[in-house]
Parts: structure tokens; C-alpha cells; sequence
């Protein structure tokens, strides 16, 4: 199911900026418009904040696309963006009546005919809507994380070679691959200078999220829609959900996934009450993971009012360390400043991979960070070491069974050390 482990580090290892160094359009710098008249039919399935945003990057990303459908649960969501989007790029929104909401938006915004689809809905659904865009031949922009549970990163890691044969582009939202700071930083450090790499610690320690109370007649799904930071089986906890980001910087320098993991946290901040109507989910994490040859890596994240945020990852070697997150070795800056954000770079380089005829493939590599982060989740709430194989192999499935409009949504206590079972 994964490939190799010289395979998986050599793609690592070069990274997405060496990978497109073919390409006969340059990668930083001012968006540039390939040559050729073809349009790119966009097509955004989830059209909330994160969703929004993709779909304006992806626009300002290349001069050649085009906003072909729209899709998201509720109507109302479409209905805005839609007319704000007109507002912003005129001719280029050419959606016509391919506004779509419901829970099968998204079957009704692939079968309208985008050429390239952008997922942006709560992580729970990422499973269900890559396997039917890789299924329908589309180029495809997935938010982080791929899954929340065991059988949701099975069915991604069968997508992996699928979607290579399908001679697609995947492109995953782990902007920090696609900046020139990162890529440099994690470079020199692969290049040995800091020596040999003894220990890895990566944080997202911050105060806190959005909750809405629930609507009045709202139903079980919509309210946990409207909330689906809060509940399990749509974000998967924030060490998956947020935390993933530093995760896939240690493994993306380790050019390998951990093999064990053991940690802890709770929910001591957050709203109580009835976790049906104020979620389950935690508020801190620590874990320690382990690397198949022995190298710690430290992780903590947090969302606690009042505390001092830190999101940061850092490296230390036998020779020095690095901070990746300000781009120094040894202390020393190793990079400026990016002429373009990684937000709008994560689709140059991948609408530039396109038109090349090389298109980027990043879901092993997605797929592997957001099982690292589920494999973390498992050992803090159990208590117990948790290895690779165990978190792959979990049959455990978050998903609602019967998932309908309107049927109830049973949630279950919030997790506790040693009754909680992996």
C-alpha cells in the first residue's frame, strides 16, 4: 500500500520546487499566463471560508481560469459567493445556472464539467469527494487533511496510484511545500547542515476557535456543519485538522512518517455541556513521536485562551539547528521574502504542472501527514503507544452511519485516557 522508503524520501526529498524545475514558466515571481487560449474550468465544491479563499487564490494564480460551478451545503453560501465573485472578476465567472447545494453538490458540480475541482468541504466528507473526483478524471485541489479516521486514509492511499493513472494533478493544501522559505530551509537542512538530525519539535499552540450557537428548527447536520470544527467526525480534532501543517514539515524533512507515537491532553477550555450541542473535541495535545530510525520528534498543540501562540517547527542536528518556520540554519536567515504567497503559489505550481503535461501528485504525501496527526489523536486519547500499522489498520469510522438531512446524529462522550480504546 506504500511505496518504498527510498521512493517516498527521494520525492520528499526534492521537493515541489525541484520537481517543476522543467517547467518552462517560472515558479515565483508575477502569475504568469501560459501560452495557448485554453481555459481552465474551475469548479468549488464547499464554498465556506477556506473554500472562498482557494477559489480567489486559484483565480489570481493564473489569468487563464475561469469559475465554471459552485457547490456547497447550503444554498444561501452559493448564492453570496456567487454574486461576490462577479463583483470581483466579471467575465471570468461564467457559472451560469451551475450553482448547486445539498449533500450532493458535489456529485452535481463534477458530472457540469470542470476541468480541475477544488474540495474544500469539513475534512469528515475529503474521502468521499476525492474518491469521486479521482473517479470522474478531474484535476483536483484538496484541503488538508485527506481523512479523520483509519478507513477514510485507506480508501486515499488506494487513490494514490488511481489518480497517478488517471494523469491528474493533485495538489494538497500544505502551503508550506510551496514556500520558497520552506523549500530552501528543509534543502540545506537534507543537505546536512546542520549534520545529522537528532530531534524534531513542531507546535501550533493558539487561543482558540469560532463556535455558533445552534439556529432555531436547525437540523442535527446543519448545526454540525455550522460547528464542524467541534465535532469528530467533520474535523477530526484540531492536532488533524490544524496541527497537520507542522506535522508534514517533520515529515517532509525526515523524508518518512513516524512509526510510533505516544502522548496526551484533554478538553479543559472549552464550552461544557451536552457534547451533542457543544461538540467533543479537545483543546490541547502533547506527543512524542518516533521515526523509524529512532528520531524524536516533539509536538504540542493547543487552542487555550489567553496563552502566547506559537506555531513553529524546528530541527536540531549533531552539527546545529534549524528554525524552518524563519528560515535559519545555524542561525543564519537562509531566505527573504516570497514575491508571491503560498496560498496563490500551491496553484501557479499546480496549474503550471498542467499545462506542462508533468502534473504534481501530492496525496501519498498529504495522506501520510494526516495519518501521522490521526495516529497522535489516537495515542493522546487512549493513553496507550499507538504504532503506524495500528492507526492505518483501525476499523474504527467516524462518519455518521445513514448520514441524511434531517435524521439524528448521535455524538459520543468526549474521549478519556484509558477508557478510550485504540
Amino acid at each position: 500500500m506504500n511505496p518504498s522508503k527510498t521512493d517516498r524520501r527521494d520525492f520528499l526529498k526534492t521537493g515541489t520546487a525541484a520537481g517543476l524545475a522543467g517547467l518552462a514558466v517560472p515558479l515565483l515571481g508575477t502569475a504568469v499566463h501560459a501560452a495557448g487560449t485554453d481555459t481552465i474550468k474551475v469548479g468549488l465544491i464547499g464554498c465556506g471560508g477556506r473554500g472562498t479563499g482557494a477559489m480567489k487564490d486559484s483565480l489570481e494564480a493564473d489569468k487563464s481560469v475561469v469559475v465554471h460551478a459552485l457547490g456547497d451545503f447550503f444554498p444561501d453560501r452559493v448564492a453570496g459567493f456567487k454574486k461576490s465573485l462577479a463583483k470581483d472578476y466579471g467575465e471570468r465567472v461564467q457559472i451560469g445556472e451551475r450553482s448547486f447545494s445539498g449533500l450532493d453538490a458535489y456529485k452535481q458540480v463534477l458530472a457540469s464539467g470542470p476541468d480541475l475541482v477544488i474540495l474544500a468541504t469539513p475534512p469528515g466528507f475529503r474521502p468521499l469527494h476525492l474518491e469521486a473526483a479521482v473517479k470522474a478524471g478531474k484535476h483536483i485541489f484538496c484541503e488538508k487533511p485527506v481523512a479523520v479516521d483509519g478507513p477514510g486514509i485507506r480508501k486515499c492511499m488506494e487513490l494514490v496510484e488511481e489518480s497517478k493513472k488517471n494523469g491528474k494533478a493533485v495538489v494538497a493544501g500544505l502551503q508550506r511545500r510551496h514556500q520558497a522559505g520552506y523549500i530552501e530551509t528543509v534543502k540545506q537542512i537534507q543537505d546536512k547542515a546542520i549534520g545529522d538530525v537528532v530531534s524534531l519539535r513542531c507546535s501550533w499552540n493558539g487561543d482558540g476557535i469560532w463556535f455558533n450557537q445552534r439556529a432555531q428548527n436547525a437540523t442535527d447536520l446543519e448545526y454540525h456543519i455550522k460547528n464542524w470544527y467541534h465535532f469528530l467526525w467533520l474535523c477530526g480534532d484540531h492536532i488533524v485538522e490544524q496541527h497537520v501543517h507542522n506535522l508534514d514539515v517533520g515529515n517532509w524533512v525526515m523524508g518518512t512518517h513516524p512509526a510510533k507515537c505516544t502522548g496526551f491532553g484533554g478538553r479543559s477550555y472549552r464550552k461544557t455541556g451536552d457534547p451533542k450541542e457543544v461538540g467533543h473535541i479537545w483543546d490541547h495535545f502533547a506527543v512524542e513521536y518516533t521515526y523509524p530510525n529512532g528520531v524524536p520528534m516533539f509536538s504540542s498543540c493547543t487552542h487555550i485562551p489567553g496563552i502566547k501562540t506559537d506555531i513553529s517547527e524546528t530541527v536540531y542536528g549533531s552539527k546545529g539547528s534549524s528554525r524552518v518556520d524563519q528560515y535559519r540554519v545555524n542561525n543564519k536567515k537562509v531566505f527573504d521574502k516570497q514575491v508571491v504567497g503560498p496560498y496563490v503559489q500551491e496553484h501557479i505550481d499546480m496549474i503550471q504542472s498542467i499545462k506542462a503535461g508533468k502534473p504534481l501528485n501530492e496525496l501519498q504525501s498529504v495522506t501520510e501527514s494526516t495519518l501521522t496527526a490521526i495516529m497522535g489523536r489516537m495515542a493522546a486519547y487512549s493513553g496507550s503507544v499507538v504504532t503506524w500499522e495500528q492507526a492505518l489498520n483501525s476499523k474504527v469510522e467516524q462518519m455518521p452511519a445513514n448520514l441524511t438531512l434531517d435524521g439524528k446524529i448521535e455524538v459520543g462522550a468526549v474521549p478519556v485516557p484509558g477508557k478510550y480504546k485504540v
